[in-house]
């Protein structure tokens, strides 16, 4: 017995020396055959991706590059487009106002969409027709939206204007002025973006329990400390999110501004995407209009990762 004993301790099977059990290897052969059969599975989607994606980011690298047109790859310049465009006061002026449209679009519209979002929680009259109504806006064409803003605002004679004739503030041209033709886009902007703003914020906000606000008020918590201390950390992840798509969307915006004001007046409304636009289509430039696509898509991803470390840093992922 004493011989077992010593012998269990130093590992050694009882039935005599060397004899040690056997190792399952079952599970770990399973898993490398379903690892496998995975990635066989998954490599011609990410071909296809590579493909797709790839090619034209490698064309358009070599078009950045060169001196050409749309039609004619042109000599090799080398970095020559990148830094005609950094010392272009055209293009910060673009980029000054891409930062604003972008500030306001993000988090003016999340503002108003959170907002409607809570009052939609509430008990009011027609809610689901309300919804239905706020989701317009998002729903209805950009096209019919901007005319429909530009029959409204574009000249003296168009309501608004007249508005504000009759109320004595003179009459304001909304897209004549450039001070004005920032504010009217960025508020455009606003109005079209809010309802996917609403929606994200909606969903976030249908996952938090209500008892955690009962809770609250019989602690003596107010409306404004709810809201800072529970729903804006609880829907912290949600918002985070929609800041992101929401930066997205506002960089890359090309029809809210260019059906508008079309980048006018005197390019007060000229963001980098329009910019990019009049450098390729209009001037015939392609490398330096793609080394403008080039400096965004990296702001946005420099942006997006910010946004996502933030996300991580919260704990709320």
């Amino acid at each position: 017995m004493t011989d077992g004993l010593a012998k269990a301790r130093r590992g050694v099977a009882p039935g005599g020396p060397g004899r040690t059990p056997k190792k399952r290897t079952g599970t770990s052969t399973l898993k490398s055959q379903a690892a496998r059969t995975f990635f066989w599975l998954l490599l011609p989607s990410v071909l296809l991706l590579l493909l797709i994606n790839g090619f034209p980011l490698v064309y358009a690298a070599i078009q950045a590059t060169h001196n050409g047109s749309l039609i004619n790859t042109g000599g090799f310049v080398g970095l020559d487009n990148f830094v005609n465009v950094l010392t272009s006061p055209a293009f910060w002026k673009a980029a000054r106002f891409t930062l604003v449209f972008t500030i306001v679009g993000v988090f003016g519209s999340w503002a108003v969409g959170l907002g409607l979002a809570l009052l939609l929680r509430t008990r009011i009259p027609a809610r689901g027709l309300f919804k239905v109504l706020l989701l317009l806006p998002w729903v209805v064409p950009i096209v019919v939206s901007s005319t429909a803003w530009n029959w409204l605002v574009a000249t003296p004679q168009s309501p608004v204007p007249a508005l504000f004739k009759t109320l004595g503030f003179g009459t304001p041209l909304f897209l004549a002025d450039p001070t004005l033709a920032v504010v009217t886009v960025c508020v455009f902007k606003v109005w079209v973006s809010f309802p996917f703003m609403m929606m994200m914020s909606a969903s976030a906000l249908a996952s938090v329990d209500e008892t955690v606000y009962e809770a609250a008020s019989m602690d003596g918590a107010s409306r404004f400390q709810q809201f800072t201390q529970i729903t804006l950390p609880l829907v912290a992840r949600s918002t985070y999110i929609s800041w992101i798509l929401m930066t997205i969307f506002c960089v890359n915006d090309f029809p809210t501004i260019y059906l508008l004001t079309g980048g006018g007046p005197v390019d007060a409304t000229t963001s980098l995407v329009v910019f990019a636009y009049r450098t390729v289509f209009q001037n015939f430039q392609t490398g330096p209009g793609v080394a403008v696509a080039f400096l965004m898509t990296l702001t946005l991803v420099i942006v997006s990762a910010l946004l996502y470390r933030q996300i991580r840093k919260a704990g709320v992922e």
